[in-house]
C-alpha cells in the first residue's frame, strides 16, 4: 500500500472514533496492572530469541551539539518520537507494536531489565518490528535516589541483558522513576556508555490510566515537531488510544519515528 493510501485509510478509520472518544471521555509511575487484558488481536509473546542467529542491534551514538540530557529533537522537521517504558504484560505490548507496524509508525522502547529476564524473546520482537530498544534501568526503582555506584550497577546490569539478547546495550538509557537524570545518574550513564539520557518534553500521563481519550488529549495538545513523548507498555489505555494518537499526528503531517531517526 502507497504511503498516501495507507495515510487515507488510516484517517478514514479513526477519525471517528477519535471524535467520539474525545468527547465522552472525560511524577512517579505505578507499575502496570500485572493482570490487564490483552487487546484482541494481540499476538502472543514471542520466544526468547538466539542472538547467533541475527547480527547485533544498533549501539548508542553521540549527536554532536546535542547536550547530556535530550529532551527533544529538531523542531524543523516533521517527525516526532514515541517512546514506550518496556514494562508490563507482554500480550499487551505485542499487541501495541502490531498496532504501530500496522499504521507505519516505529517506536522507542526503553526496556527494564527484570522484564527482559522474564519475557526475553520481547527484545527482538520489538527489533524485527524495525522499533528501537533501550535501557531503563535493571529494576525500575528511584534512581536518581542512589549513589553513583549504585546507579551504575543498575544501568549497567539492563545493559548486560540487552547486550546478551541483542549484541548490543540497547541506543538509548532513560532513567526509572524521573523524567530528568540527577548528576550522579549522567555520570553513571557515561561511564556504561551512553552518551546521553533520554528525557522527554511530552507526557502522556497514561501511567494513571484515565482513559483512552485522555491519553490522546494529554498527548496532541503540546506535541510539536520534534517531541519525545512518554508513553507506557503495560496499560490498556495506552493501546486503545495508540490508533487515535497516530491518526491525529498524520492528520497534522507528522510521522513517528524511532529516537535516532528524530536526531538523524
Amino acid at each position: 500500500m502507497k504511503p498516501t493510501d495507507r495515510r487515507g485509510a488510516l484517517r478514514a478509520g479513526a477519525a471517528a472514533a477519535l471524535v467520539g472518544a474525545l468527547s465522552t471521555a472525560c511524577g512517579t509511575e505505578p507499575r502496570p496492572t500485572p493482570a490487564a487484558r490483552a487487546p484482541a488481536d494481540a499476538p502472543r509473546s514471542p520466544a526468547a530469541p538466539d542472538p547467533a542467529a541475527r547480527g547485533p542491534a544498533p549501539a548508542p551514538r553521540r549527536f554532536p551539539g546535542q547536550p547530556d540530557e535530550i529532551t527533544h529533537g529538531p523542531r524543523d522537521r516533521p517527525r516526532v518520537a514515541l517512546t514506550f517504558h518496556g514494562q508490563g504484560d507482554p500480550a499487551l505490548a505485542t499487541g501495541l507494536l502490531a498496532r504501530a507496524e500496522r499504521a507505519g509508525a516505529r517506536i522507542t522502547v526503553l526496556a527494564v531489565g527484570s522484564w527482559l529476564d522474564a519475557h526475553p524473546g520481547m527484545a527482538r520482537r520489538i527489533l524485527d518490528g524495525g522499533h528501537e530498544l533501550g535501557n531503563h534501568t535493571q529494576r525500575h526503582i528511584d534512581v536518581n535516589a542512589m549513589t553513583e555506584a549504585e546507579a551504575l550497577a543498575e544501568i549497567e546490569a539492563c545493559a548486560t541483558r540487552l547486550r546478551r539478547l541483542t549484541g548490543s546495550p540497547g541506543t538509548w538509557f532513560r532513567p526509572s522513576r524521573a523524567q530528568h537524570a540527577a548528576p550522579a545518574v549522567l555520570r553513571a550513564a557515561r561511564r556504561a556508555g551512553y552518551p546521553h539520557v533520554l528525557s522527554y518534553d511530552v507526557d502522556s500521563l497514561d501511567f494513571t490510566s484515565p482513559g483512552p481519550a485522555a491519553v490522546v488529549r494529554n498527548t496532541t495538545g503540546p506535541v510539536r515537531a520534534g517531541s519525545v513523548v512518554s508513553l507506557h507498555f503495560g496499560y490498556p489505555d495506552t493501546a486503545a488510544a495508540l490508533p487515535l494518537l497516530l491518526a491525529d499526528l498524520d492528520r497534522r503531517g507528522l510521522s513517528a519515528v524511532t529516537t535516532t531517526e528524530l536526531f538523524s
